[in-house]
């Protein structure tokens, strides 16, 4: 079930509330008029639900009764936990303070074999070098990458990992304690995935933009495990695989190395820091289900994004969207294969395309304003964008990778292929620990945050919420 409908004129304040926890009246600040609420058993993710407040308040009747049509606790299926060691790549430049505020989580975590490799690209001064070092964690490496782009910035993390599991976040979220853990249960209790995505909630809903942002760019993909290929396209999308956003966004993303490489990692002539300024990992998700990779979506592996918080920054991130969307469609028109395929499924996309546009105008009062010429212009400049972009990355030695579709011949999938080649034909994968592997534990019980008690996000939100 996803998320319910926020009042776009109204301050929302963030929280969770585990259902194994004790029930209790919910007191926050009394500017917010509502309560968005994360509901969870025992961690693992249930809905969301919007609780009414008055003066900040809400009964414990008031949460039960917004929380009883999620259903009984036995309808949530607990959310596998591994302890394979996982990399978390972190591509930055010049975002210290959000930069330290997202290792803070990611260094929270639970899970016992985590590190982390925080890629600083192109940056103007040692800000972020120092905020890495202030984490004071020896689990955290710094990397310097002269060259500008997140997708330069992925793929450089990608290199540098030495475990079979590597995830992706932005500088701009905060990840759950249980993130890396589930992430690594996904991998281990599924060996045909290749790549798992998982749910980008809001941190916060105080101001009206980030309340729109939350209703436009509609991240959060419910909280029903999914899994998608070729061989089983989603009856729910016409347009598979080229649907934006279907399999999640690169903010939360994890991938099983071997695959990642396989495809040739992201597109440097996408993404933020380029000219084309987004569209990176709907390109590279979709080039992942084209070569016959299976995608999964994770409700448990779930993470915190800060939206932006005035209207100048929501409009300059809706305008690169687009630009980066008009940059991904080009990329499937110039593929030989990519466009055969997209072809078909015109006239289903082209209503997608009108379903955003509608959704970005039912965002509320905030929107940053767009007329469909508008629209189509930064669309066209995207497509010009990364014409100019990918040649220019490929007379530089850069990664610009085909989308190719998958030998109809066999029925394994791709990254287990690869794996099982000769030890001198594939790419060596190791996790600098000897064997890859941590010993499985049971995990324990713990309980997470509740309506009275906020957990630690939930206390930011509520203060720095406008």
């Amino acid at each position: 079930m996803g998320p319910m409908a926020t009042n776009p004129d109204e301050p929302t304040w963030v929280g969770e509330l585990d259902r194994l926890g004790p029930a209790r009246d919910l007191v926050v600040d009394p500017r917010f008029g509502a309560a968005r609420l994360l509901i969870t058993v025992d961690g693992t993710p249930q809905g969301q639900v919007t609780v009414p407040l008055r003066n900040g308040r809400a009964s414990a009747a008031d949460i039960a009764d917004a929380v009883a049509p999620l259903g009984p606790l036995g309808r949530v299926e607990r959310a596998p936990v591994g302890t394979d060691p996982v990399t978390v790549v972190i591509a930055t430049r010049n975002r210290p303070e959000s930069l330290a505020r997202c290792l803070r989580a990611v260094l929270a975590s639970e899970h016992p074999a985590l590190s982390v490799v925080v890629v600083d690209n192109d940056p103007d001064d040692e800000r972020t070098e120092l905020a890495v070092a202030a984490a004071g964690s020896s689990r955290v490496r710094y990397v310097r990458e002269p060259r500008r782009g997140v997708s330069i910035g992925r793929n450089r993390g990608l290199a540098e990992a030495r475990t079979e599991i590597v995830a992706f976040t932005d500088d701009d979220t905060e990840v759950d304690r249980g993130w890396a853990g589930r992430i690594a249960g996904a991998f281990a209790a599924d060996p045909d995935l290749a790549c798992v995505s998982g749910p980008v909630l809001a941190a916060r809903l105080g101001s009206p933009e980030e309340r729109a942002a939350d209703v436009a760019l509609a991240w959060n993909k419910g909280f029903a495990p999914r899994r998608f290929s070729l061989d089983h396209p989603p009856a729910d999308s016409p347009v598979f695989p080229f649907a934006p956003g279907l399999f999640g966004i690169g903010a939360n993303l994890a991938v099983r190395a071997v695959a990642a490489r396989s495809v040739g990692g992201f597109d440097e002539a996408m993404g933020p820091g380029t000219p084309t300024h987004g569209g990176e990992d709907i390109e590279f998700l979709v080039r992942m289900v084209l070569a016959g990779h299976v995608l999964g979506y994770v409700p448990g592996a779930y993470l915190w994004h800060h939206h932006r918080p005035d209207h100048d920054a929501l409009a300059s991130q809706l305008e690169g969207y687009a630009v980066g969307l008009g940059s991904f469609l080009t990329k499937v028109a110039l593929s030989p294969q990519g466009r055969a395929a997209a072809l078909r499924r015109l006239p289903a996309a082209v209503a997608r395309l009108r379903h955003i546009s509608e959704r970005e105008a039912g965002a509320g009062a905030a929107m940053p304003e767009a007329g469909a010429l508008q629209r189509g212009a930064r669309l066209a400049r995207g497509g010009l964008a990364y014409v100019r972009r990918s040649r220019e990355v490929r007379r530089n030695g850069g990664a610009v990778p085909p989308m190719l579709m998958p030998r109809r011949s066999s029925t394994v999938p791709a990254h287990i292929r690869r794996a099982a080649r000769p030890a001198d034909e594939a790419a060596p994968v190791t996790d600098g620990d000897g064997d890859g592997r941590a010993q499985a534990t049971v995990p324990t019980v713990v309980a997470r945050g509740t309506a009275a008690v906020p957990t630690p996000r939930a206390e930011r939100a509520c203060v720095g919420a406008r």
